[in-house]
């Protein structure tokens, strides 16, 4: 048995991707025959001559090099698995498109089909007034902004912002899991907003409830002035 080295050598491809070094085959790269990356590496193509190198001889791609990662596990396994909690679905999408890719935005797609929803954010809050009760509103107060929702989709949303210590129900697949004890570690509802928004969430719904009269007894520390302007507002958001 004969083994040639040098094929094997010209075979395997070291790639600078956006800064970021891989190292990878041939095979790998010219999986998916209708790509931009079949078109860049395989043999037989003139192109792949007029590719450009770093000063350590690494084929150069300027393109995302962090995401970079994701095409290959595709064009491997012709598959992708995302992380939990992963914000960059557009992005990687958009690394898609521009290497022809078709498959892989096929299974984005299939993906956000798994991913989609409805998440409710509720907040109880109230607005500081100034001293001795002058009626010159300062600023608004949150308390805690409550997440409900599926645990996955909430989880895919709000990643590490999310609080879940209050959740005690950690029995079966978070797939098919829903929860009401969520809430977030900030109070900037602007931010849950732009979240979700960002994720291809839109508003369908939202309603609100406040208090006319201070209560008959008010805890201690509790202005009387400030809680009669206590509300709860809700907004249902939903991914389709």
């Amino acid at each position: 048995m004969t083994y040639n080295m040098s094929a094997d050598i010209d075979d395997v491809i070291e790639l600078n991707v956006g800064g970021v070094h891989y190292t990878t085959t041939r095979k790998t790269l010219t999986s998916d025959k209708n790509s931009r990356l079949a078109e860049l590496f395989d043999k037989d193509n003139q192109s792949s001559s007029s590719l450009i190198r770093d000063g350590k001889g690494r084929i150069v791609l300027d393109r995302d090099g962090v995401l970079f990662r994701f095409i290959l596990d595709y064009l491997r396994d012709d598959t992708i698995q995302l992380p939990d909690g992963f914000r960059e679905k557009r992005r990687l999408e958009r690394e898609a498109e521009y290497f022809k890719l078709d498959g892989l935005i096929q299974s984005m797609h299939t993906l956000n089909d798994t991913h989609n929803g409805c998440i409710t954010i509720g907040y109880r809050g109230s607005f500081q007034f100034g001293k001795d009760g002058l009626a010159d509103v300062k600023f608004r107060k949150l308390s805690r902004i409550l997440i409900c929702g599926r645990v996955n989709l909430c989880r895919d949303v709000f990643g590490d912002t999310l609080n879940e210590s209050r959740d005690p129900d950690h029995g079966g697949p978070t797939s098919h899991r829903y929860t009401s004890r969520f809430f977030l570690k900030h109070q900037f509802i602007e931010q849950a907003f732009d979240m979700l928004h960002e994720q291809g969430f839109r508003l369908v719904g939202c309603c609100g409830s406040g208090t006319s009269a201070p209560a008959a007894e008010l805890k201690p520390g509790i202005d009387a002035e400030e809680s009669r302007w206590s509300h709860y507002n809700e907004f249902v958001f939903i991914r389709e």
